[in-house]
C-alpha cells in the first residue's frame, strides 16, 4: 500500500514577510517632485504712496506723474535735475517707501540726500539705508546691472525705481560707437521688463530726452508722463506734458527758515508778507 502524502496547504494571498516588495525609491520620488516647475505669481507692490502729501506742493505735483508699471521721463540738465532728485529721494523715504536706484553718471551725493532728509524730520542715516544704489562705470557694467535689476527688485521690495542717466556711459569716447545703439536698445527692453514684472513706477532721467536714449521710445517701458525741467532765474521750472501742468521751484536764500523746521505743535504759522488780519482784541498805543 502506497504512502499517503499530506495535502499541500492552499496558497496564501499574503506576501511573506521575508519577501521584499519593490517600491519607488524615496530619493527619486523627492527628486521628481522638486523638479516640477514652480509658478510663483509676481508679488503685488506694497501699498505705500510714492511721495508724501504736502498740500499742492512739489510732492503732490510730482506724485501725480507716477503710475504702476509705467515710467516717468525727467528731462533736463544734470546740474538742475540732481537737487530735484535728492528732494524726491528724501520725500519717498518720508512717505515710508524704499528706493532702488541705478546710477549711470556716478553723481549720487549721500550727504546732500541726508540733509534733505533731515529737513523733512528724518534721521539721515536711517533715510540713506532705505536707498539701495548700484553704480556703473562702463556701458557694459550698466547693461549687466539692468539685466539683473528684476532679481534685485524681487529681493529688496522697493516702492520706487529710479534710473538716473543710464545712457551716460555709452557715450564715453572710449565706448565703441558700433555697439552703442544695439546695446542701448537691449537696455531699454530690459528696463521695460523690470517695470512690467515688478509693477512699480519708474523715474527715468536723461538730459537730452528720447533722442539721447536710442530704443527707449520703441522698446522701453510705457511712459506715464514726460516732465521737462528748465532752469529759470532763481529757480527751476517744471512742466508735465500729460496735463500741461507747470510748477516753479524757487531757491531759498541762505539763512531763511522753512516750514519743515516746525514740529507741528504750533497751531498756526503766518508768513511775514501775509495781509493784516484783525484778531478781535483791542490794541493799545504806547
Amino acid at each position: 500500500m502506497g504512502r499517503v502524502l499530506p495535502m499541500a496547504a492552499p496558497a496564501s494571498t499574503a506576501v511573506p514577510s521575508s519577501v521584499s516588495v519593490p517600491r519607488f525609491p524615496r530619493t527619486l520620488r523627492a527628486r521628481r517632485v522638486r523638479s516640477r516647475p514652480k509658478f510663483r505669481p509676481t508679488p503685488a507692490p506694497p501699498s505705500v504712496p510714492v511721495l508724501p502729501a504736502d498740500g499742492a506742493g512739489l510732492f503732490d505735483w510730482f506724485g501725480r506723474r507716477f503710475s504702476p508699471s509705467e515710467a516717468t521721463l525727467l528731462v533736463g540738465p544734470s546740474r538742475s535735475v540732481e537737487p530735484l532728485l535728492e528732494t524726491l529721494y528724501a520725500g519717498c523715504v518720508r512717505a515710508g517707501g524704499r528706493i532702488s536706484l541705478l546710477e549711470g553718471s556716478n553723481r549720487f551725493h549721500p550727504f546732500r540726500v541726508g540733509e534733505k532728509a533731515r529737513a523733512l524730520g528724518l534721521d539721515p542715516g536711517e533715510a540713506l539705508e532705505r536707498i539701495r544704489i548700484a553704480r556703473a562705470f562702463t556701458g557694459y557694467q550698466m547693461a549687466a546691472l539692468v539685466d539683473g535689476w528684476a532679481r534685485e527688485i524681487r529681493r529688496s521690495r522697493p516702492t520706487l525705481l529710479v534710473a538716473h542717466d543710464v545712457p551716460a556711459m555709452f557715450f564715453e569716447s572710449e565706448f565703441p560707437e558700433a555697439e552703442r545703439e544695439p546695446l542701448l536698445r537691449h537696455v531699454a527692453h530690459a528696463l521695460a521688463e523690470a517695470v512690467r514684472t515688478s509693477r512699480l513706477p519708474l523715474l527715468l532721467t536723461t538730459p537730452s530726452g528720447l533722442s539721447g536714449f536710442p530704443g527707449l521710445k520703441e522698446s522701453g517701458p510705457r511712459l506715464c508722463d514726460l516732465v521737462r525741467a528748465t532752469p529759470v532765474p532763481g529757480g527751476l521750472a517744471l512742466e508735465g506734458l500729460q496735463d500741461a501742468a507747470r510748477l516753479t521751484l524757487v531757491a531759498r536764500p541762505d539763512g531763511q527758515r522753512g516750514l519743515e523746521e516746525y514740529d507741528g505743535n504750533e497751531k498756526e504759522v503766518t508768513p511775514w508778507d501775509a495781509p493784516y488780519r484783525r484778531t478781535g482784541r483791542p490794541s493799545r498805543s504806547g
